[in-house]
C-alpha cells in the first residue's frame, strides 16, 4: 500500500484526501474492499453506513492510525482526530487538555485559549474532566483538535453519546465552526438527518466500498425541526444545554475517620493495663514510664530518629528510582520482563540481614552502606507498581498520542508516568515501610547511630523503657511516612473523579 507523505503546504487545486482501491482486513474479515474517494479541499463530507461497516476504520486509515494492505492513500495536509469518546486526560484541566498538542510540538494557528473560546468553554478552562458534563467534555475534545496543527478535521461520531437536544445544538455549532475555520472536515455518523444537514456531500459506505457520493449542500430537512409533532415535543423539552457542569459531591467527614485514633487510645489502655499487671519495667514499662524516659533523653533520641529517617528516605529515593527506571522498560518490553524476572526474584528471596554484613565488608562503615541496604529492600514494590501502572494506562490514550505524533519520551512524560501515578503511589507506601526496615537492620548490624542502634544498646544494658521509647519513635516515623503518601494518593484519586 502506498501512502503519500503529508505535505506541509497543500497543493493548490488538488484534493485534500484521495483514496484509490484501499483494502484492509481486520480479524480475518475484509472491512474495506476497494474504497475510492476524493475529498475536496475545504468541503464538509459525511460518511454514513451500517454499524460495523468500516466507517471508523476508513477514518483511521486516513489519519494513519491504520495502514491499508492495498491501494493508495494521499492526504495533503495534517489531520486532527476527534474520537467517539472525548479521551481527556483526567489529571489535566480543560485548558491543559487543549494545550496538549502545543506541548507535544503539534500546535496549530489557534492558541489553546482561542480554541476553547471557539467552542464556548472559556469559563470552564480550569475545570477537571471529572467536573464537566458529557457535552462539555465533547466540546473540550473538539477544541483540542482545533488547537492542533491540522487543516483536516476527522470526526468519528464525537456526539453519539449525547442526548438528542444537545446533539442538535452541537450540529448547529459544528456547521458554524466549519464556516469559520474552512477546514476540510470528514464526519462519520449513523444519522442520515445529521449527515444531510451538515455536509456538502454524503458518502455511503456499504460492503466495504463507497457505493455513492451525493451532493447535499443546502438540502437539510429543516422542516422536521420547526413543524409537526417533533417540533411540539422539542418545544416542551426546551433548548439543549451542554454546558451544565457537574462537580463531584463535596467530601463529607465520616465518623469512621476517627477509628484509627480510637484504636490508638484503646491500644494505650491495654498496654497500660498489662504493664500494671506485670508490674516490672524490665519486662513491660508503662506508657508514662516510656514517656519519662523519652523526655529525659529526647535530644539524643531525636538525633537518632533523624539519622534513621535520613537513611530510610535516601534509600527509598535510590531504590524507588531504580525501580521506576527498571519497571518502565519492563512494562513496555515483555522479553525484558521475562529475562530479568529470575534475577529480581532471587534478589527478593535473599534476606536483608544476610546482605548487611557483606556490604559492611565491602564498603565499611558510614551512611552509604545503610542507604544501599535500605534501597535494596525498597526498590521492588516501586518496580512492580510502575510495571503494572504503565500497562494499565488506557490504550485509547495511546491512540490519541499517536494522532498527535508524540515521541516515546513525550508519551512517557505526558501520559504513561502521570497515568500510572496512583498505582505508583501505592507502591511507594510499601517501599517507604521496607526502606525503614532496611535502615534499622543496617543499624543493628553496624552500630550506626540510629534508632536501631538505640534499641540494641538499651537491650544490652537492660534499659527496657529506653528501648520502648526508640521503638515508639520508629513506629511514629513509619506511620507518618505511610500517612503522607496515603494522603497524596487519595488526593490524586479525588482529582481524577474516583
Amino acid at each position: 500500500m502506498k501512502r503519500q507523505a503529508e505535505l506541509e503546504r497543500p497543493v493548490p487545486g488538488a484534493a485534500a484526501i484521495e483514496l484509490s482501491g484501499v483494502r484492509l482486513r481486520l480479524g480475518g474479515r475484509e472491512v474495506l474492499s476497494g474504497v475510492d474517494l476524493a475529498v475536496r479541499r475545504g468541503e464538509f463530507l459525511a460518511i454514513i453506513g451500517a454499524s460495523g461497516g468500516g466507517k471508523s476504520t476508513l477514518l483511521r486509515v486516513i489519519s494513519g492510525l491504520l495502514t491499508a494492505e492495498a491501494g493508495q492513500v494521499a492526504v495533503r495536509g495534517r489531520p486532527a482526530y476527534v474520537f467517539q469518546d472525548d479521551r481527556l486526560l483526567p489529571w489535566r484541566s480543560a485548558l491543559r487538555n487543549v494545550s496538549l498538542p502545543c506541548e507535544l510540538g503539534a500546535g496549530g494557528p489557534l492558541t489553546p485559549g482561542e480554541a476553547l473560546a471557539l467552542v464556548g468553554m472559556s469559563p470552564y478552562a480550569q475545570y477537571l474532566p471529572a467536573q464537566l458534563s458529557g457535552g462539555m467534555r465533547a466540546r473540550v475534545g473538539l477544541a483540542r483538535a482545533l488547537a492542533q496543527s491540522g487543516d483536516i478535521l476527522l470526526l468519528d461520531e464525537p456526539f453519539a453519546a449525547l442526548d438528542a437536544l444537545v446533539r442538535e445544538r452541537f450540529n448547529d455549532e459544528l456547521r458554524h465552526l466549519h464556516e469559520k475555520t474552512g477546514q476540510t472536515t470528514l464526519l462519520v455518523t449513523h444519522s442520515i438527518r445529521e449527515a444531510v444537514l451538515l455536509a456538502d456531500r454524503v458518502a455511503v459506505l456499504r460492503g466495504g466500498r463507497v457505493v455513492a457520493v451525493l451532493e447535499t449542500r443546502g438540502q437539510g430537512r429543516l422542516s422536521a425541526y420547526t413543524e409537526g409533532i417533533e417540533a411540539e415535543l422539542r418545544g416542551l423539552l426546551g433548548a439543549g444545554d451542554s454546558t451544565q457542569n457537574w462537580s463531584p459531591p463535596q467530601r463529607v467527614r465520616s465518623r469512621t475517620e476517627w477509628l484509627p485514633l480510637l484504636a490508638l487510645a484503646l491500644g494505650l489502655l491495654i498496654w497500660q493495663g498489662l504493664a500494671v499487671k506485670v508490674n516490672t519495667d524490665y519486662l513491660l514499662p508503662t506508657p508514662v514510664r516510656v514517656w519519662s524516659e523519652f523526655w529525659a533523653h529526647h535530644a539524643e533520641l531525636l538525633g537518632q530518629l533523624g539519622y534513621t529517617a535520613r537513611v530510610a528516605l535516601l534509600g527509598a529515593l535510590l531504590g524507588g528510582s531504580v525501580g521506576v527506571v527498571l519497571g518502565y522498560p519492563m512494562a513496555r518490553l515483555l522479553w525484558l520482563e521475562r529475562f530479568l524476572s529470575p534475577l529480581l526474584i532471587a534478589s527478593q528471596s535473599t534476606p536483608t540481614i544476610v546482605l548487611a554484613p557483606v556490604l559492611f565488608l565491602w564498603l565499611g562503615f558510614g551512611v552509604l552502606p545503610g542507604i544501599i541496604v535500605s534501597a535494596l529492600t525498597a526498590f521492588y514494590p516501586l518496580l512492580v507498581s510502575t510495571l503494572v501502572g504503565v500497562r494499565e494506562v488506557d490504550c485509547t490514550y495511546q491512540e490519541l498520542f499517536s494522532t498527535l505524533r508524540a515521541t516515546p519520551v513525550q508519551r512517557l512524560l505526558h501520559l504513561e508516568l502521570p497515568g500510572a501515578l496512583p498505582v505508583m503511589l501505592g507502591g511507594l507506601r510499601l517501599s517507604l515501610s521496607l526502606a525503614l526496615i532496611g535502615a534499622v537492620v543496617w543499624e543493628f548490624t553496624s552500630n550506626e547511630p540510629g534508632l536501631g542502634y538505640a534499641i540494641n544498646q538499651a537491650r544490652a544494658y537492660s534499659q527496657t523503657p529506653r528501648a520502648f521509647a526508640a521503638i515508639v519513635l520508629l513506629v511514629l516515623l513509619g506511620v507518618t511516612l505511610y500517612s503522607a503518601v496515603t494522603w497524596l494518593e487519595r488526593r490524586e484519586q479525588r482529582r481524577r473523579g474516583r
